[in-house]
């Protein structure tokens, strides 16, 4: 097992957010994996509410198509999370708010068998 200090990026925004016609999500996922990032995820969030939010969006069966809370975690070297943040911030139209944390990383290998 290889351990190594790493960094967790988390960015929060909607479901409804845009960059270039398609989901903010989306988007950053793909620059994420083009710059080589070591690892994303999103998460859809059942119920929550941003600074610029007037309401509390909350998933239900009537309200299906509302705009719910979406986090996107993003794992690396502290270096390459910095950076990569920068550039998204220059990029985006929409208001981001994101945290960075110290992690461990520790690569797991397989063995054959």
């Amino acid at each position: 097992m290889r351990v190594e200090q790493g960094c967790l990026l988390r960015i929060y925004i909607g479901e409804g957010d845009k960059h270039a016609g398609r989901p903010l999500y989306e988007w950053i996922i793909t620059q994420a994996h083009a710059r080589q990032l070591s690892g994303a995820t999103v998460y859809r969030g059942l119920m929550g509410f941003g600074p610029h939010t007037r309401v509390i969006h909350t998933f239900k069966i009537e309200r299906l198509a509302e705009d719910l809370p979406i986090t996107i975690d993003i794992i690396d070297r502290r270096d390459k999370v910095e950076e990569f943040l920068t550039w998204i911030e220059q990029q985006v139209a929409s208001d981001l708010f994101a945290t960075i944390q110290t992690i461990e990383l520790r690569s797991i290998e397989r063995r054959p068998g």
